[in-house]
């Protein structure tokens, strides 16, 4: 990610995909792994704090005019 922008969610999702792979194989050396380990928990972190933010963004979204929260599942 040298661009400098924020990864998706969807890149995200990917690279924690991977490094569970990798975590998982066979013969990964303990320092490689600790490695691997902060940086998934540093995406999850993330990922999470973004689909907190879409929640909020939804629950905004459908506000009534009168303040009350209407609460329907959404799918994102």
């Amino acid at each position: 990610m040298s661009t400098g922008k924020e990864p998706t969610l969807g890149e995200e999702l990917k690279a924690l995909e991977d490094i569970v792979r990798r975590l998982e194989a066979d013969g990964t050396d303990l320092d490689v792994a600790l490695k691997l380990f902060e940086e998934g928990v540093a995406r999850l972190r993330r990922a999470r704090a973004r689909l907190a933010d879409a929640e909020h963004a939804v629950q905004a979204v459908l506000q009534d005019a009168d303040g009350t929260l209407r609460m329907q599942d959404v799918d994102l």
